[in-house]
This record gives C-alpha cells, structure tokens and sequence, in this order.
C-alpha cells in the first residue's frame, strides 16, 4: 500500500497572486454581443459585467479565506500526490465516517451547507446517533488537490487513493461514500474495486457513461452514433427507458459542447480559461446557472460570494486545466462495468426531476445494489446544496440500519 502523510493545511494565497488577479480584471476585454440575446447563446454580458465589478469592487477574498480556515483543513501526501480534504468530527456517540465526494464545475464549497446537518444532526432536530465524521476532499485535480503528472488517470483511478488515505491516512477500516455528477460516477468504481471498505454508497447522480445498454441489433458497427449516445439502445422498448435516453440526447444537443471540449481538447479551452478570470468565471457560472433550474434567480441558491469563491478556487490553485483533465482521460481511457456485473455495496438512491439526465430505478438497480430510494417532488442538479436539508434526512435514514449491522458485525 502507498505511503500516506497527513498535516494540517491552512489556505493563505500569496499577495502578489491577488494583486495580478486585480490587474487582469481590470483589464478585461469584453466581446460584443447582440442585443436581446442575454443567456439564449451562453452567458448574459450584463450580467457578466456587473459579477466582475463586483469581483472587484465588493467581493473580499480574505474575509472568505478566514472564514474558511475556520475548518479543519488538512493535505494527505500519497506517495507525492496531495489530496487536500477537511475533516470535521461528529458529535455523537459513535459518529460514522463518510466521504463526500463534490463534482464538476464545483469545489468542496458547495459541501459546506449540509456539513454541520451531518456532523451534528441533533442541532438540526434530529437524533445524535445519526452522525457522521465527514471528510469532504478536493477531489484529485482540482483546487487545492494535486493532480499526478501521467496521462490515462481517469475517474476509475481516483478510489485507491482515497481508499488509501480514509483507511491508511486516517484509520478508518469501514466508511461511506456519497456523491453527485463526478462524485456520483466515482461511486461505481469505488464500489466495484473497494466493496470490503464501504459501509453503503449514497448517490443523488446517475450518468450514462457507466456500461454498454445496447441491443445485439444496435451494435452494428455501421451505425451511427452521437457524442454521449455510445452506450444507448437505438431505440428502446421500454417507455420509462425511451424517456430517459431521449433527455439524455437533449442534454448532449443543448449542453454538451463543453463536455466535448474537454473531453477532446482540453489543453486549448485551459490557455484561455488559465489567463482570463473574467473568462473562467463565465465558463463556470454558465454552468451553475443552467443546471440548477433557478433562471434567472440562481443568485438566491448560489449568493454572489459563493460564486466567486468556488470559482477562486480554480483560480488561486491554477487547477482549471487539471480539473478538466477529469474529462478527457476518463474519454481516451474509459472504464465500464462488465456486462451483467454490479456493485452489490448496500446503496441508496436520492433521485431529484430537474437533474440533467433524472434517474431511472430500474436503471440504478442494473448497476448498484439499491436497498434504499426515494423521488423527490423538487430540486436538481445541485441538491446537496439546494435540498440540504433533505439530503441529510435521506443519507441518515440509509446509513441508521448500516450503523446497527456494523455494530454488531453482522
């Protein structure tokens, strides 16, 4: 097993960084646009202008580093590679731990709101012996996480180094994994490669990229198929599942230009995303706009200095062409369960309507192991945010019978 060196952390990011993020914003050059096009073709340029000036005018960044070294941050060195995480401790009698995994275009920011809900339920109505010591990780490649310099390090890489540092760096033998969008696909991997280290898997995100669901007929090779549709039956029989693939293929029509790029030619879109803030702030806040389902009220789900403090996260660390990096490894080296294979780790199923491509049970149950699952009436995308409160509800009544078997050990 690789070595591991855990120290604490504290987020300090050099003057002179700030100072030369100042100056480019300042001098921000601005493309035209036609009038009346506001977010139809990508993102508003009023609005756009409005968030830098208030990047610069208004948004403090040291006020939001102190507040978030009021967490307990910490580096775990494995074998050279730094994986930044915080560790916060629950308040219970025999907290259990779990890993929470973010996705993509975020960072562990928007993992913050439903910390304490988990750490320590009974402050939020609920009873003590549901709670949990999280680790919440800048997952490999982004912000303050480093990324390894080889290529072919996909998403299916990622579980033996957490693996490692949950049981290695920080002792814990059995623990659970929950996650959306990257967090999400990370389960499957964490799940086929470490079923002995989870307790359960809790996942609110079901991709379709995770095993081939075509029909002998469909694998002519002289068919044709669209970006994202590799994996998809032609035509599916059932109507649950024609639905499903058809929002996937709007998806891929209407949003999936970005995946493709980064997917394809990563290194091209990071030169500019590297050099422009303004050009890195539009690229994700498109993005958190778009997906959440809020329109144009998404700043009362995601105020301002949320915003940009996700968004200074790839920018102080320089992360944004190895976050990315994510994309196009896990697309030239793809990973996919065997046919007829699944992860038998206990799992559950938080499914939201307004996620980019909602899950289908019998769909989720072709690949996990699915003893728990609700439909949520409301929320999407980002509902580790959005339904906290929920969320937290939902992963304490998963884990309560997984606790009682670990104790006993059956």
């Amino acid at each position: 097993m690789p070595s591991v060196a855990v120290r604490r952390h504290a987020i300090d990011v050099p003057q002179p960084v700030l100072d030369d993020l100042r100056e480019r914003l300042a001098r921000t050059r601005w493309p035209g646009e036609i009038p009346g096009t506001g977010w139809s073709r990508g993102v508003d340029m009023a609005y756009m202008k409005e968030l830098v000036g208030y990047w610069l005018d208004e948004y403090d960044w040291r006020a939001q580093e102190a507040k978030l070294n009021e967490l307990d941050h910490f580096k775990g060195d494995i074998d050279g590679l730094d994986i930044h995480f915080i560790h916060k401790e629950g308040k219970g009698p025999d907290p259990m731990p779990l890993f929470l995994m973010h996705g993509y275009p975020w960072s562990f920011v928007l993992l913050l709101k439903i910390l304490p809900m988990l750490t320590d339920p009974a402050s939020y109505g609920g009873d003590p012996t549901d709670a949990f010591t999280v680790v919440v990780p800048s997952i490999i490649g982004f912000g303050l996480s480093d990324y390894p310099m080889q290529q072919g390090f996909g998403f299916q890489h990622h579980p033996e180094q957490y693996d490692t540092l949950m049981r290695k760096g920080l002792g814990y033998a059995r623990y659970g994994i929950e996650g959306g969008d990257w967090g999400g696909f990370l389960t499957a991997p964490f799940g086929h490669y470490f079923p002995g280290s989870l307790i359960g898997i809790h996942l609110n995100c079901l991709f379709p990229r995770l095993g081939d669901e075509r029909e002998p007929e469909d694998k002519d090779p002289d068919i044709l198929r669209g970006l994202g549709m590799k994996w998809a039956p032609v035509k599916p029989k059932d109507p649950e599942m024609l639905r499903y693939w058809k929002r996937v293929e709007q998806y891929w029509i209407d949003e999936g230009a970005y995946c493709h790029q980064q997917m394809t030619r990563p290194q091209t879109l990071a030169v500019g995303m590297t050099d422009s803030p303004a050009g890195l702030a539009a690229w994700i806040v498109e993005k958190w706009r778009a997906w959440c389902g809020w329109g144009d009220d998404f700043e009362n789900l995601f105020p301002r200095d949320m915003i940009l403090t996700n968004i200074m996260l790839y920018w102080i660390s320089n992360s944004f062409w190895s976050a990315i990096r994510l994309y196009s490894e896990s697309y030239y080296h793809p990973w996919e369960l065997a046919p007829g294979s699944r992860i038998e780790v206990p799992t559950a199923v938080a499914a939201y309507p307004h996620e980019l491509a909602p899950i289908v049970r019998q769909r989720a149950e072709r690949y996990y192991n699915v003893v728990h699952y609700n439909d949520y009436s409301e929320g999407g995308h980002f509902a580790i945010h959005e339904r906290a409160e929920e969320m937290a509800a939902d992963l304490r009544e998963f884990f309560r019978p997984l606790r009682a078997k670990e104790a006993t050990g059956a």
